[in-house]
């Protein structure tokens, strides 16, 4: 069903819960999963003096990733194919999956309210222009987390299920 699976990964980015699922999904159907990091280096985005220096140190942290999350996937067993491309993200994963991606999987941040509206997201234009199944992992921003209180298991502690 699926031969080539796209994992879209950010330049210098930490904790992805999407990689153990796409290695679920390439193990089950013998896939390879094609690791790709969008190093947005466009002329648009970056000005100044020193956008030359930041626009390499971006690819260089971009190539970075997709090595380590391909040597996580390699130590499982799947087949791995990494890259890093200049560019948009959006138009980057588009132009992946047109090369052949049967299925996207990637992390979805869980921002709410203001923050998402203005941040907007990446994995929200793909879900949208794909033409391809996108499998989507919620992520917990960190910002979040930290804000969050600690759920100490008492029943008063939240409001019952169904509340509005």
């Amino acid at each position: 069903m699926y031969d080539d699976i796209l994992l879209p990964v950010a330049p210098g980015g930490e904790a992805n819960d999407a990689i153990p699922h796409a290695a679920s999904l390439a193990e089950r159907y013998d896939a390879t999963v094609h690791v790709l990091s969008a190093a947005d280096t466009a002329a648009d985005t970056l000005a100044g003096p020193r956008a030359g220096v930041f626009s390499d140190r971006l690819a260089d942290a971009a190539e970075e990733r997709v090595e380590a999350v391909t040597a996580e996937l390699e130590a499982r067993g799947v087949e791995t194919v990494g890259s890093v491309v200049r560019g948009d993200p959006l138009e980057v994963i588009e132009n992946a999956i047109d090369d052949g991606a049967d299925i996207v999987v990637m992390p979805s941040h869980t921002r709410r309210g203001i923050r998402r509206f203005l941040l907007g997201s990446v994995t929200e234009k793909v879900v949208r222009v794909a033409s391809v199944p996108v499998v989507t992992v919620p992520m917990a921003d960190p910002d979040e987390a930290e804000a969050d209180p600690p759920d100490t298991g008492e029943a008063g502690d939240r409001e019952p299920s169904g509340a509005q």
